[in-house]
């Protein structure tokens, strides 16, 4: 904790002045785009623009202005006394700078204000009189600030950019994760790992797993090792809060999370033995945690949470399916080790098991038991993941020369990349040469679920809605396992 807060504390360097020095002697800058000028007048020269939550060291008055020196840039100059706030940082101080901090915490817009009083008052108190209640304003306050930054306007560009320059000058670090061509800033948790190293207090540990476990601020160039060993970390964050006793807002974001993460470490465990006990108990953790959630008490904010956790939860609910008895006597699946990381996936006739009628290798998983076979054993589909939060649908049809082919349904058709999703098999229309498919993917910020009537020549979608009982032959002929297990009819 000591490199952390010293790490805090270099922003006020002012205050190694000498203790006789008569308080106050520091100025905290309220507001943004304030000028420092080269003497007290409103014409004089600009030297610099300030932003909320600089530290100046005051070095005099002159009329209503305040004669200051700012380390930072390392430059002299005045400021008008009433946009600043002063502090002499004495033990006496500390009350009213941590009721500033409490303040500024719901206050949205005063993000670099309130890192600069956290600062203050972690030199102002007595070391036995911090807690973890600074940390938790200071984890909320950056995380505020990175959100605010990365969804800025041409406007608002430079204001936070300044905002954003003023907290890492108290050793506030935030990163940039490039993500389908934007750049978002994340915080680096640094004060969440305190909240739960210190903290007591349920709900306040509760925001700082939350925070630090987002899947938003995973770089995604992260090697697949480096990827399963943050993936692992994050398992033990969100297991190390308990939702016992949480408010129920808060209790669903926890069990959302926790959804999700346990849905990635079913892909993770997968990737090395698809249907081992370790892979189906963490889906069975995922849809555990899934059903936790108290639907009625989700809040407008964590609407996405829940599409998002619902889409990666039900991409790895094939792990917990079994292959029905009906179609193991029509065509049957079987998995072989290919290339090294390749999965090769072999189709054959139940009833005559050599002949190999069709063959495919992947990188990705294969749920071989998220099989799914037609009346006339012409068509079979299969549930392969090849990325995280992403299950893609193989076809596999016979043709008119009884040869057999494999198509990829994907979970969206749209041109742009999107983020997760998912697709699967919802039933065969009868004595037609169609299936109904349900499908839902995010897409530039924005989640879409569809229930389709899918051709199998081509695999085009005939029919859509976005409601089984908008959809007639879908309302009529949906497949019963899948409407008891499946999360999109959430």
């Amino acid at each position: 904790m000591r490199a952390f807060l010293a790490s805090l504390l270099a922003g006020l360097s002012v205050l190694s002045l000498h203790a006789a020095t008569v308080a106050p002697v520091l100025a905290i800058v309220t507001q943004d785009q304030v000028s420092l000028r080269a003497s007290p007048r409103d014409s004089a020269t600009q030297h610099a623009l300030l932003t909320q939550g600089d530290t100046l060291e005051i070095r005099g008055e002159r009329a209503d202005y305040v004669q200051v020196y700012d380390h930072r840039r390392e430059r002299a100059g005045f400021v008008r006394s009433t946009q600043v706030r002063r502090t002499a940082l004495t033990t006496d101080d500390a009350p009213s700078l941590l009721a500033v901090m409490r303040f500024v915490k719901d206050t949205p817009g005063s993000e670099s204000l309130g890192i600069a009083y956290t600062a203050a008052y972690l030199k102002a108190a007595p070391p036995n009189a911090i807690d973890a209640e600074p940390f938790d304003i200071l984890g909320t306050l950056a995380d505020r600030l990175a959100f605010r930054a990365s969804n800025a306007s041409k406007a608002q560009e430079s204001m936070l950019n300044a905002q954003v320059e003023a907290a890492s000058a108290y050793g506030v670090r935030m990163k940039s994760i490039e993500r389908d061509g934007r750049i978002r800033l994340c915080y680096d948790g640094e004060a969440h790992r305190r909240v739960l190293a210190l903290s007591t207090d349920a709900t306040a540990r509760a925001r700082a797993a939350v925070s630090l476990t987002a899947s938003d601020c995973i770089d995604p160039a992260l090697l697949p090792a480096d990827r399963r060993r943050l993936d692992d970390w994050r398992l033990e964050v969100i297991e190390s809060v308990k939702s016992t006793g949480l408010p129920d807002y808060m209790k669903n974001r926890i069990e959302l999370r926790r959804a999700a993460i346990w849905a990635t470490a079913t892909f993770h465990r997968a990737r090395q033995t698809v249907y081992a006990e370790p892979t189906r108990e963490a889906a069975r953790r995922a849809m555990d945690a899934f059903a936790a959630v108290n639907k009625a008490e989700l809040t407008d904010a964590d609407q996405s949470a829940y599409a998002d956790a619902a889409i990666r939860v039900n991409a790895v609910r094939p792990a917990l399916e079994t292959i029905s008895a009906a179609a193991r006597t029509r065509l049957t699946i079987s998995t072989a080790t290919g290339e090294p990381g390749q999965t090769c996936v072999s189709l054959r006739s139940a009833t005559n098991n050599e002949q190999v009628l069709a063959k495919q290798c992947t990188y990705g998983v294969v749920w071989a038991n998220a099989v799914n076979v037609n009346a006339a054993g012409t068509a079979l589909t299969l549930a392969v993941q090849p990325l995280d939060g992403w299950r893609e649908m193989w076809v596999f049809k016979q043709g008119d020369a009884k040869t057999w082919t494999i198509d990829v349904l994907p979970p969206s058709s749209a041109t742009l990349t999107p983020e997760v999703g998912y697709v699967e098999f919802a039933g065969w229309v009868p004595g037609q040469a169609q299936m109904l498919v349900a499908r839902e993917a995010k897409l530039d910020q924005r989640y879409k679920r569809s229930f389709e009537l899918v051709g199998l020549a081509s695999l085009s979608t005939e029919k859509s809605a976005d409601q089984p009982s908008s959809l007639s032959t879908f309302y009529r002929w949906q497949d019963a396992a899948w409407k008891r297990n499946t999360l999109a009819l959430r």
